[in-house]
């Protein structure tokens, strides 16, 4: 059985995507985002890393990871404490831009190669929030979109928390769903504090 260790570094050589993204707008070559180490005890289970993220090896290194990070009530130092926080998102690298210049979706291949093996070899986390669709239907089987998946958060408590993307293309969606921020956040930054003690 291999370990979360061992696997991280096979996660970091995986090139099986190299064809499907030297076909994209951008033509770049994978550069898998690998950020878990053994012991985390916060999971965040997110969709795919972003350009920034791509070149700086960071995820969430953008203003999504500052709304995400307000979101959870963490700092820097502690959100990137791979010790701490494990980040596991469906697909490990960057998928590039469609011919609009709009994010290409997680290439399943990246998930049916390592989600199994990975989660089983992290074991148990106190904490796991799954952030956006593709990270709601895998994870939590949802068959209805964001909104509902998310408005449903009380039915996963108290070990998960669906979230919506932090991204800035969902501020319409936060000022439409004013629950989110009264409701949700105080219980979240709540669990947040609890699994990290």
């Amino acid at each position: 059985m291999n370990t979360l260790t061992d696997l991280a570094s096979q996660v970091r050589a995986c090139r099986l995507c190299a064809g499907r993204f030297a076909a994209t707008k951008t033509r770049h070559a994978p550069r898998p985002v690998v950020w878990f180490d053994p012991g985390a005890r916060l999971l965040i289970a997110s969709q795919a890393p972003g350009m920034r993220a791509h070149a700086s090896q960071t995820p969430f290194d953008d203003a999504s990871g500052k709304r995400l990070r307000d979101w959870l009530g963490l700092d820097e130092a502690t959100f990137w404490d791979r010790s701490r926080v494990a980040i596991m998102p469906m697909a490990f690298c960057f998928p590039g831009y469609d011919a609009a210049g709009a994010d290409l979706p997680p290439p399943p291949i990246c998930r049916a190669t390592w989600h199994d093996r990975l989660f089983d070899a992290l074991g148990d986390v106190r904490l796991r929030l799954y952030i956006g669709g593709y990270a709601h239907r895998y994870h939590l089987g949802a068959r209805t979109g964001v909104t509902e998946t998310v408005s449903g958060w009380r039915d996963h408590l108290p070990g998960a928390i669906p979230l919506p993307h932090p991204s800035w293309r969902n501020t319409a969606w936060l000022k439409r769903n004013p629950w989110f921020e009264t409701e949700l956040l105080p219980v979240l930054r709540t669990r947040v504090r609890e699994a990290m003690t």
